[in-house]
């Protein structure tokens, strides 16, 4: 009764904590009611941001919610069992309760012959419903026990022992006190006079006992039924003790009787003795080979049971390893599994020893331990080929990573030297050859464009720095700027951050070459241009493009007269003209005109 009230309560944890994940659904409901309003009044990063982690709450709450509804279904089950347990075990308990009584020695106990052989009758009817209880009596022992392995809280464990104690302890007594009664019975009928039916019934129970006693009774299996073997064994020893008396009684009664005596009755009660004399030698003989066996058995199952429960914890040590530890070397994971193979291999032949001569009870038991085993074994060792291969794929990418690393940067060193050779050489000062300089620069930037998506191919394992992704949210200002390339990178590796910063130096080589060329060029067009200066046709222009630009006359007087004495002298008129960008538009539309 107290297993009964104890063991189904994890059943109605699970529940509690279903209701309170369901409970959690409906505050994720109103999250998304609110996140639906915050979206409305928000930037699209911003609302992006939030549908993203409404879609990651509510994904993680479908995982508990889905992991919460099979722990949910693993603690009905186990309840179920337990609860079967708990019921078989107060059914048997009653039927004990019940046969107990009739097991009692009245005291006005029977004298006369037939009473006796009556009660011995009965008594024998008895013992088979005792025998054909017995399978009951192991099945609810085993489903005690499996729920004692499965027990995975301290608490749980020492009520279990005390209801499977209790169980054990109340059939053992019923045993022994049936045998204490037949004993009783046996030795009323012999001190009555009853030599033939004592006689007899010694070599019922005698014969009974032989099948049961052969050394081609299987006795191996697992620990906890070779256990039972043992006990059941025990008992049985106890009660060839108590007989052990009886039989002595027995012979000197008949020994008594037939002294001196030779008529065919007492002959025969002498061959009788003798016959029971002979198979009580046999079956106390029998009875320690089969205890000498059951030791043997008792002691391969413990060994198979330590083998195989040592096994299962290596590997899933060995397992979490590989899952979320630091992988071992190959050689150190090789050699590991190679004695985790021997392992098998020895818990594989003990199991074929042990089924060699098991007892039939317990054959699916031992096969479903190897195979346990075996698969156990083999889910191991397909993660960690997983593992090597995946591995090897990384090492080989990283290889090659390094490789196409040191190949761009050998590149770079070679793109840099022939800048700088290029810088030390003076600009020319003719045109043609300028534009000769600035046409190679251009197939120099070319080649540098199509060696970035080469850059960009080897870098993209480098992290983003979250000031980059502000900046971008936030629309930066540094918009008519070059942007200089692969910028806001984190590299992880010191060969990545060489990298990045010799490519983004020579980006800035290539840009300030280009830079200087192009003002070269600039500048010998506006001499060119110059030089052919027609100051009449300026100045139509540069009075068009200050009408054009809305200009007043006086407050471009005033931007020219910087000493503001109400003059303007031709040196400040010139320095004015040279620095405002309306004589090279003046000058651009001059030679337009003139072109036109």
């Amino acid at each position: 009764w107290h297993g009964f009230l104890v063991l189904p309560l994890p059943s109605w944890h699970g529940f509690l904590v279903l209701h309170e994940a369901n409970a959690q659904g409906e505050k994720l409901a109103s999250l998304e009611a609110v996140a639906a309003r915050l979206k409305d009044f928000s930037r699209k990063q911003d609302g992006a941001v939030i549908q993203n982690l409404v879609l990651a709450a509510r994904e993680r709450l479908g995982k508990v919610l889905q992991r919460a509804a099979e722990r949910g279904a693993v603690l009905e089950e186990a309840r179920k069992r337990s609860k079967q347990f708990s019921e078989s075990r107060r059914l048997l308990l009653d039927w004990m309760d019940e046969v107990e009584q009739s097991l009692e020695v009245p005291q006005d106990a029977a004298t006369s012959q037939e009473e006796i052989k009556c009660q011995l009758a009965e008594h024998k009817a008895f013992q088979k419903v005792l025998r054909a209880k017995r399978p009951v009596y192991e099945a609810t022992l085993r489903s005690g026990r499996a729920l004692r392995e499965g027990a995975r809280l301290p608490q749980d464990l020492q009520p279990l022992e005390e209801l499977l104690g209790e169980l054990k302890e109340r059939w053992d007594g019923l045993c022994s006190q049936a045998a204490e009664r037949q004993h009783k019975l046996e030795e009323s009928l012999l001190f009555s006079g009853k030599f033939t039916d004592a006689l007899q019934a010694l070599m019922d129970w005698l014969y009974r006992a032989e099948p049961q006693l052969c050394e081609d009774a299987p006795v191996g299996g697992d620990r906890d039924l070779v256990g039972d073997l043992m006990d059941k064994h025990k008992v049985f020893q106890k009660e060839l003790g108590k007989r052990a008396s009886c039989i002595r009684t027995l012979k000197r009664s008949v020994r008594d009787l037939t002294r001196g005596s030779s008529s065919v009755d007492s002959q025969w009660l002498q061959r009788q003795v003798e016959e029971l004399s002979t198979r009580w030698d046999l079956v106390c003989k029998m009875s320690l080979g089969k205890q000498a066996r059951l030791e043997a058995a008792l002691r391969q199952a413990e060994e198979f049971h330590t083998l195989v429960h040592s096994f299962l914890g290596r590997l899933g040590d060995s397992e979490k390893t590989l899952k979320y530890g630091a992988f071992p070397e190959e050689e150190a994971l090789l050699q590991s599994l190679q004695c985790q193979q021997l392992e098998l291999e020895c818990i594989t032949s003990l199991g074929d020893e042990i089924l060699s001569s098991c007892h039939p009870d317990s054959v699916i038991t031992i096969k479903s331990w190897v195979t346990v085993a075996k698969s156990r074994f083999q889910e191991v060792l397909s993660w960690a080929q997983q593992q090597g291969e995946r591995l090897r794929a990384q090492a080989a990418a990283l290889a090659a990573e390094r490789e196409e690393t040191a190949r761009l940067l050998d590149w770079i060193t070679a793109a840099e030297e022939a800048l700088g050779l290029r810088d030390q050489e003076p600009l020319p000062e003719e045109g043609e050859q300028l534009e000769e300089l600035s046409a190679q620069h251009g197939v120099f930037m070319e080649e540098l464009n199509r060696k970035q998506p080469d850059v960009e191919k080897v870098t993209k394992s480098c992290k983003r720095k979250l000031a980059v992704d502000l900046g971008r949210r936030s629309g930066g200002k540094a918009q008519g700027t070059a942007a200089v390339p692969l910028g806001g990178l984190e590299p992880q590796t010191p060969l990545m951050a060489q990298l990045l910063h010799r490519w983004q130096q020579l980006w800035l080589l290539a840009l300030d070459r280009q830079y200087r060329l192009e003002t070269a060029l600039q500048r010998l067009r506006e001499l060119e241009e110059f030089a052919h200066f027609d100051f009449g046709v300026w100045r139509k222009r540069y009075m068009q493009w200050i009408s054009q630009m809305k200009s007043r006359v006086l407050d471009v007087f005033r931007g020219i007269d910087r000493d503001q004495d109400g003059r303007i002298s031709q040196r400040e008129f010139i320095e004015s003209v040279l620095a405002s960008s309306a004589c090279r538009g003046g000058a651009g539309a001059g030679s337009g005109g003139g072109s036109g």
